[in-house]
């Protein structure tokens, strides 16, 4: 029970931190829309994309939600360096409450605000002629879910490593973008070289995208079963991974 509440009280903190800076919401909102509108309008009006109903902006609309995604669940890992800094994780560590646990409350809350994003976006589908109905809107929140779990649980991994704000945005620069190029959120996978599509296949989001243009377009380069055991593999990797790192890492500077 107790581990139960020091998740709940983690899980909350995370989101009255992201419900509190307001301009975060709104630029977390605004941001994707403008990748939509300008870059979906702008590329799509240069090119002749026939794949699905809706032109280029709906092809792209599934990847600018795993882009959204992306960037909030991995970024949110700065917060533990943050809490370090503050001595705040501190006061968690010794708190009755297992490492893991924390881990798994920090992976939770952010995964809950990504997710709010994601949701968000997929309520604004009728920009780009996507009509959204609760056989789409509910399959696309697990998948976005089980995106964010991961995703998160790799930006905790990442912080894990590092103790400077400096240090981690290093890294992520060396990490986010080619996650997000390679994920196929821009351009179709197929009929790609074969060197290129062997890194698109490695990109855990690869598999998260095309599970929801399978939800939404109903058009995917693989089953949607195969989507989703990878997406969850994925995140149970990077949680338990990043607990791992985590309670070993603080164990050293303890």
């Amino acid at each position: 029970m107790a581990e139960l509440e020091g998740i709940y009280t983690i899980w909350l903190r995370e989101n009255k931190r992201f419900v509190r800076y307001r301009s975060r919401i709104l630029t977390s909102v605004v941001t994707p829309l403008l990748w939509l509108l300008i870059f979906g309008t702008g590329l799509g009006s240069a090119i002749r994309f026939g794949g699905v109903a809706g032109g280029y902006k709906a092809f792209i609309f599934p990847g600018i939600i795993g882009q959204t995604v992306l960037f909030t669940a991995v970024f949110s890992g700065v917060s533990v360096i943050i809490d370090r800094q503050y001595g705040f994780l501190k006061e968690i560590l010794v708190a009755p409450i297992s490492r893991p646990s924390i881990v798994f409350g920090k992976a939770l809350g952010i995964s809950t605000t990504a997710l709010i994003q994601g949701l968000i976006l997929l309520l604004l589908s009728f920009l780009v002629g996507i009509q959204m109905t609760p056989e789409i809107f509910f399959p696309s929140a697990v998948v976005i879910l089980l995106i964010s779990l991961g995703l998160s649980g790799l930006g905790l991994l990442i912080a894990s490593f590092t103790d400077s704000m400096e240090g981690f945005n290093l890294i992520l620069s060396f990490i986010v973008l080619p996650i997000f190029l390679l994920s196929g959120a821009l351009f179709p996978v197929t009929n790609l070289p074969s060197w290129l599509q062997v890194a698109v296949y490695l990109d855990p989001l690869t598999y998260g995208v095309d599970a929801l243009r399978a939800i939404i377009l109903k058009t995917s380069v693989l089953p949607l079963y195969v989507d989703v055991a990878v997406v969850t593999l994925f995140a149970l990797v990077m949680v338990l991974l990043s607990a791992l790192m985590f309670s070993r890492r603080e164990q050293e500077l303890m």
